[in-house]
């Protein structure tokens, strides 16, 4: 992976929980992410991972700590911002494709929802599809599509706004590992030709190795480990 270019929005998580009822989901989290690096939360299925991207998303609020993006208090226990307000972008599991919808369709949807004019869509559809290599599938139903093509169009929606952060749950768990291992390494170069601070939830350590600047492996809710990329090599910080 490239080194980090100097643009990106930091994140700084402190003190972070979250329970329900008298059940301890979260617990003491402090979490510093450099604008540009992408950090790897790695761990089992219920370690606290995917609900810890929630509180991050604004798809749940903590009942302790704090979340900043930047300068901006995003959460904590007395206020959350809303997802649409935090400037991210996500890719999903499942893909979140609508099916009915042309690939171009897909892509643009944010920035019709941010009421973006037309020309300026079509000039961002076009240029995020090439940044994913599908600049020539603009046209065709997601159904037609293989399951990598179907991810690529998730990333191509993802970055077209032009996110500050960008947010990924597992997102190559359901491809044949031959697919996860290429798209992982062009999910990784397409980061660092970005800039774009990110967070990518896996329970793969080669994938996470792979991808990110800091990997975080979580148990039980807690961080139970945290290593830091030194050129070619991790060293452990936690």
């Amino acid at each position: 992976m490239q080194s980090a270019a100097a643009a990106g929005t930091a994140i700084s998580v402190r003190g972070l929980g979250l329970s329900f009822d008298s059940q301890t989901v979260l617990a003491d989290i402090d979490l510093e992410v450099p604008g540009g690096t992408t950090l790897a939360l790695l761990g089992p299925s219920g370690c606290g991972k995917s609900t810890l991207l929630k509180l991050l998303a604004g798809l749940q609020q903590p009942g302790a700590g704090s979340i900043h993006f930047g300068a901006q208090l995003v959460a904590d226990a007395h206020s959350c911002v809303a997802p649409e307000r935090r400037g991210l972008g996500m890719v999903f599991q499942d893909y979140a494709l609508w099916p009915h919808m042309t690939v171009a369709g897909n892509v643009a949807f944010p920035l019709e929802m941010g009421r973006v004019a037309r020309p300026e869509r079509e000039r961002r559809v076009a240029a995020a599809l090439a940044r994913v290599g599908l600049e020539h599938v603009g046209k065709r139903r997601i159904s037609a599509l293989s399951g990598g093509q179907q991810q690529r169009v998730a990333l191509a929606r993802a970055i077209v706004a032009e996110p500050r952060i960008l947010l990924f749950d597992e997102p190559l768990s359901n491809l044949d590992r031959d697919l996860r291992v290429s798209l992982c390494r062009e999910i990784g170069e397409l980061l660092a030709q970005l800039g774009t601070t990110a967070v990518y939830v896996t329970h793969d350590r080669e994938e996470a190795e792979t991808l990110a600047h800091q990997v975080v492996t979580m148990q039980h809710g807690r961080i139970a480990s945290a290593i830091h990329r030194s050129g070619t090599q991790y060293n452990e910080t936690f």
